[in-house]
């Protein structure tokens, strides 16, 4: 037996069992009532807190697939802060991708005493409500790669947005060949992203060359080597677009190894706006998506739920915008430019 079956039984959603196992005060009278007698029809065990204790355990777990990238501290340090000024600490779980083997680490967090989970797994989609059912407590899902269960709360950002704002001031330099890194075909914010960079060329009436997309991983080597392919063409771009910061390191790394300037030869735009753009030469233009806000709402969201709307759940989209540094500028002459 499930949090998910007994949410079935009750007609809830799964945070609201959760809410009732956990005797938060934001759940209905008439629909608490129903979630407990759905609790005694099924025979539910639970292997957390026993029902009505609110004393609480004062940690939340932050479950993350790896720490040893810049947007992770960014939301790492966003967590730990809200989870202090809540009076709480944060208890750190690494699945370092483990996606094919979730079951260690979720029999992990069924079995941990907790106040709530905040989830930052790169494939989300897998996360759906039966998957998470066992962990017995509130949960938020920073919904960074997107594809969620419309069942679980999660906080976003405008990927599509920031795609198109990013491309967006691209043209309005002049650029009209602009190459772009992508993420993994399969990840949706990659997609959202690249939907948004179609959309403006679109709009400024340019085509969307097939030859100027390439795919990467989010990470530098793969930055590094889509450029080396957008800039081995006949014709290359005058501008590239990667989306993540990462991958615009790599696009740097290969403009440097071949004697290009950016912005003189080369305009780059990224996706983040991590701290370490600041100390790129010259410094990075980018899209800024606010990780350290997000890993805040989220641990709010599982120490203070909001009370919730009879058949939704939490879903928070924060806004992306574009931030102009020096990476960026009207592009040269055709055939101004050293291959």
């Amino acid at each position: 037996m499930t949090i998910a079956m007994v949410a079935e039984e009750a007609g809830v959603s799964v945070p609201t069992v959760s809410k009732v196992l956990n005797g938060r005060h934001h759940v209905g009278a008439d629909t608490r009532r129903r979630v407990q007698q759905a609790l005694d029809r099924t025979g539910y065990q639970w292997r957390g807190r026993s029902r009505g204790d609110r004393t609480g355990t004062g940690l939340v777990n932050f479950v993350i697939s790896t720490v040893d990238t810049p947007w992770a501290r960014e939301l790492l340090t966003g967590a730990e802060q809200e989870a202090y000024r809540l009076g709480a600490g944060l208890v750190l779980s690494v699945t370092h991708d483990s996606q094919a083997r979730p079951r260690d680490w979720m029999d992990m967090l069924s079995s941990r005493p907790t106040d709530g989970v905040v989830f930052v797994i790169s494939h989300a989609r897998q996360l759906g409500a039966e998957r998470l059912s066992p962990v017995g407590t509130p949960l938020v899902v920073i919904d960074q790669m997107g594809g969620h269960d419309r069942n679980v709360p999660t906080i976003g950002a405008s990927n599509f947005a920031g795609g198109f704002s990013a491309t967006e001031h691209l043209v309005g330099l002049g650029h009209r060949r602009i190459g772009v890194v992508t993420g993994p075909d399969d990840v949706q914010c990659s997609r959202e992203r690249l939907d948004g960079y179609r959309a403006a060329l679109v709009r400024a009436g340019l085509d969307h060359a097939p030859e100027l997309v390439r795919t990467g991983d989010f990470y530098a080597e793969s930055g590094r080597r889509a450029a080396a392919e957008l800039l081995d063409l006949d014709d290359p771009p005058t501008a590239v677009f990667a989306l993540s910061d990462l991958q615009a390191r790599g696009v740097y790394d290969e403009a440097h190894e071949r004697g290009l300037r950016i912005p003189r030869d080369l305009s780059v735009v990224g996706f983040d706006d991590v701290d370490s753009c600041m100390w790129m030469t010259p410094r990075l233009t980018t899209v800024r998506q606010p990780l350290a806000q997000m890993a805040m709402l989220a641990v709010r969201g599982v120490l203070e739920p909001a009370e919730e709307v009879p058949g939704q759940s939490l879903r928070l989209e924060l806004a992306t915008r574009l931030v102009e540094r020096e990476s960026t500028s009207a592009p040269r002459r055709a055939g101004s430019r050293r291959r």
